[in-house]
C-alpha cells in the first residue's frame, strides 16, 4: 500500500485565533449541533489509541447522569513523546477551549487536567491562563471550570482508568472493563477523557467547520498530527504535519541520510525498517501514533533500542496481572540469553509467542503493546540480537 500523500506542513494545532470568539461561536450551537460537527470531521484520539472523539462524546452525554465531567489526558509518559508540552506551554487556552466546548457537548460542569508530575514546571504559567480563561468564559455565560492533577511520574497512569484512579488519591492501577469511562469514570461518574491534542484540535475543528478539516489527511486519518521527531536526525522537534503520508516522505524530510529505522509510537509504536519505508503509511490504516518519531541510523544497536524499551516496560509495569508483570521480565532475559549465547536464536520464537500472548492477556494497554516493538524489532532485525 502506497501513499499518495507527500509530507505536508500544517499550522492548525499553534495557529492563534481569538479564543472569545470561537467559545462564542460554540455556546451558540446545540449540544447536538457540536458533537455532530466533530462527527463529521472524522477526529480520532491523538493519543494514540484512535477512537473516534465524537462518539465518545455522544456515549457520555447520553448517559442521563447529572454529574459528568471532562478529563484532559496531560501525562505524556510515552518515551519520545513531548509535543503535549509544547501545546501547554504555546496554546494552553486552546487546550481549556476544546475542553469547555466538550463540556457543553456532554452537559458536563466540571473540567480536570491531569498533568505529568514531570511538567510541574509549567503550572505557574498554566494557572495564570486558566485564571483569565475561567473570567472569560464567565462573561461569555457558560458556567464551566477546570482544576488541575499532577502526577507522579508513573507511565501507567497514562491509562485512562488508572488515570482515574490517580485523581481519585487511589494507587494507580488500570480497572477492569466494562463500565468504559462514558458511563463509570472518574468518582464513578460518566467521565470524556481526551489527550491534549484532540481537545485543540477539537476547538479549532469548530472554529474552522469540519469540512474545511476532512480537507487534510485521508479518508482513515483526517486532519494533521503534532510530532515529537528526535533520534538521529539533523532536525529534532515539534512538527504538525498532515496524516497519510509514507515513513519514506517523513525520513526524506528528517532523515540523516541514513535512516535504517524509524520507530513509531515510541516505546509501544513499531519500528519501521528501511525495507517498509515507502509501503508504510502514517495514520490509522497503516502505523497509527501518539505522536512519538524516532529515527535510527546504521551506527545504532536494534538489539540495544530493544532491551532499552524492555527494561522501560519491565519497570513500569504496575504488577497487577501476571502476563505482563511475568511477561515483560521474561521477554527482557529471554532476549539477554539470545545475545549472551545462553539461548538458541529459536528461542525468540517462543518469545515472540509470549508477547503475541500478552496482547490477548494483558489487563491494559501496556502489556498489550509491549509486543509491538518487540516483535516489528525481533522480526526486521533478528541478525542484530542474535550472538
Amino acid at each position: 500500500m502506497e501513499s499518495n500523500k507527500g509530507l505536508t506542513k500544517v499550522d492548525l494545532i499553534f495557529e492563534k485565533v481569538d479564543a472569545r470568539e470561537a467559545l462564542t461561536k460554540a455556546f451558540k450551537m446545540t449540544n447536538d449541533e457540536i458533537i455532530q460537527q466533530i462527527l463529521e470531521s472524522g477526529l480520532k484520539g491523538r493519543g494514540g489509541a484512535g477512537f473516534p472523539t465524537g462518539l465518545k462524546w455522544k456515549y457520555t452525554a447520553a448517559e442521563k447522569e447529572p454529574v459528568k465531567y471532562i478529563v484532559c489526558n496531560a501525562d505524556e509518559g510515552e518515551p519520545g513523546t513531548f509535543k503535549d508540552r509544547e501545546i501547554l506551554d504555546r496554546v494552553a487556552y486552546k487546550v481549556y477551549g476544546g475542553m469547555a466546548i466538550a463540556g457543553k457537548a456532554i452537559n458536563a460542569k466540571e473540567g480536570i487536567v491531569y498533568l505529568r508530575g514531570e511538567y510541574r514546571f509549567l503550572l505557574p504559567k498554566l494557572m495564570k491562563e486558566l485564571e483569565t480563561f475561567h473570567k472569560m468564559i464567565g462573561e461569555i455565560g457558560f458556567d464551566f471550570r477546570i482544576k488541575y492533577c499532577l502526577g507522579s511520574g508513573a507511565y501507567i497512569c497514562g491509562e485512562e482508568s488508572a488515570l482515574f484512579e490517580s485523581i481519585q488519591g487511589e494507587r494507580g492501577e488500570p480497572r477492569n472493563k466494562p463500565p468504559y469511562p462514558t458511563t463509570s469514570g472518574v468518582y464513578g461518574k460518566p467521565t470524556s477523557i481526551n489527550n491534549v491534542e484532540t481537545l485543540v484540535t477539537a476547538m479549532m475543528i469548530i472554529q474552522h467547520g469540519a469540512k474545511r478539516y476532512t480537507q487534510l489527511g485521508t479518508k482513515d486519518s483526517r486532519g494533521s498530527k503534532v510530532f515529537s521527531v528526535s533520534g538521529d536526525t539533523p532536525t529534532p522537534g515539534i512538527f504538525e504535519l498532515e496524516l497519510g503520508m509514507s515513513v519514506q516522505n517523513f525520513v526524506t524530510e528528517f532523515g540523516d541520510g541514513d535512516t535504517k529505522a524509524v520507530q513509531v509510537g515510541g516505546a509501544s509504536g513499531f519500528c519501521v525498517p528501511r525495507k517498509k519505508f515507502n509501503e508504510t503509511i502514517i495514520g490509522f490504516e497503516g502505523v497509527p501514533t501518539g505522536g512519538s518519531m524516532k529515527l535510527f541510523n546504521s551506527s545504532r544497536s536494534m538489539y540495544n533500542v530493544l532491551h532499552n524499551y524492555l527494561d522501560f516496560f519491565a519497570e513500569e509495569s504496575c504488577g497487577q496481572c501476571t502476563p505482563c508483570r511475568v511477561g515483560c521480565q521474561q521477554l527482557l532475559k529471554g532476549v539477554e540469553k539470545v545475545k549472551k549465547g545462553e539461548a538458541k536464536s529459536t528461542y525468540l520464537n517462543e518469545l515472540t509467542k509470549l508477547a503475541d500472548t500478552m496482547k490477548i492477556a494483558s489487563k491494559c494497554g501496556l502489556g498489550q503493546s509491549v509486543g509491538n516493538a518487540f516483535k516489528s524489532i525481533v522480526e526486521n532485525f533478528r541478525e542484530e540480537i542474535i550472538y
